[in-house]
């Protein structure tokens, strides 16, 4: 039996544009795990502030949940209770779980088929999975990522852009990080970025236009607005761009766009914009998860923590706000 039989979670409540204003910290009573479950201590979770504010306001077409709702998805923890049928986990195993509504709280009851074993119980493993994961697909499965190619990784100092940066690096191109801070410049220095483009101190639009006159062949998008149409407007012949996000516009009422429409400058090119969603590419994920691990404990790829501490439930509006503002470097975590 386990000591504390209350814990904490945090859900939404309502609808709302803020997520500080959609969520509240409720308590609730532990269940104990039925014959195939296991309970499970939450130490680290990943915070994802566009799908969490998104989802706040209800416009994750896919999830469609009606409040009140639990929030937060990856996490690591260990296991301090086990069902009487499980026989692949013991107490005090580290593992991790990333589906909706296991992360943004202190204990979980889950069935083990929802589990994945993990060497150790550390912030690291949050940024591989599935942060990291996301990345490896898109440009991957999406992307169709070749060797000798020019990638631009916008937001490439973040939780997916900064493994994007490096798994281009590894597949053998040339690559181009896109960032806003000296601090992020110095992180993205640190993992060979080939040309690093500060967006507030050099015109992003200019740079590309000089010094990559034919273009880039592929681009890791997260930023939308005018980072998206700079992007568009710099593809090379059968240029590929992948939509991965669209932090400016996340919290934010959309921009009504007025101007000419995207397929003119598509077709003269024979470039592409394609789109991905982790879920939907679900077969390519454990492969994608057992290449990151072995690069990560071989040291062929480093993960970047934001420094920023963030503890407990209630510092997750805060832990959001952060990320959604663009200060974080590497992927922001809070710690339980």
């Amino acid at each position: 039996m386990l000591k504390s039989r209350i814990y904490k979670k945090l859900i939404a409540k309502q609808f709302n544009r803020d997520f500080r204003s959609a969520v509240e910290i409720v308590e609730v009573s532990l269940a104990d795990p039925t014959d195939s479950e296991i309970v499970i201590r939450n130490k680290f979770a990943g915070v994802n502030g566009g799908f969490d504010t998104l989802i706040c306001r209800g416009e994750v077409p896919y999830v469609n949940p009606t409040p009140p709702f639990d929030l937060g998805v990856e996490v690591v923890g260990e296991v301090v209770s086990i069902g009487n049928n499980v026989t692949d986990f013991k107490v005090g195993d580290p593992v991790q779980t990333i589906f909706r509504g296991g992360g943004y709280r202190e204990y979980q009851v889950v069935d083990i088929s929802q589990v994945i074993k993990i060497p150790e119980a550390i912030p690291e493993v949050l940024t591989l999975m599935p942060t990291g994961v996301s990345s490896v697909l898109a440009l991957e499965q999406v992307g169709e990522m070749k060797s000798g190619e020019t990638v631009l990784v916008t937001a490439a100092a973040g939780g997916t852009g900064h493994i994007a940066v490096q798994w281009a690096k590894l597949a053998g191109n040339h690559v181009i990080g896109v960032c806003g801070s000296d601090a992020k410049v110095e992180l993205l220095k640190r993992l060979g970025c080939d040309r690093i483009i500060n967006y507030r101190q050099e015109n992003l639009d200019e740079v590309l236009k000089k010094e990559y006159p034919n273009g880039i062949n592929l681009v890791f998008e997260c930023v939308g607005k005018q980072i998206f149409d700079i992007c568009v407007d710099n593809l090379a012949v059968r240029g590929r761009l992948i939509v991965v996000g669209f932090i400016s516009d996340y919290g934010k009422n959309q921009e009504q766009v007025q101007q000419s429409r995207i397929y003119g400058k598509l077709l003269w090119k024979a470039a592409s914009i394609r789109g991905f969603l982790n879920p939907l590419y679900k077969e390519y994920m454990p492969a994608a998860r057992s290449s990151l691990l072995d690069l990560f404990y071989s040291g062929q790829i480093q993960v970047a923590i934001d420094p920023t501490e963030f503890r407990g439930l209630e510092s997750i509006p805060d832990a959001v706000e952060y990320l959604i503002g663009g200060k974080n470097c590497g992927k922001v975590v809070v710690r339980f």
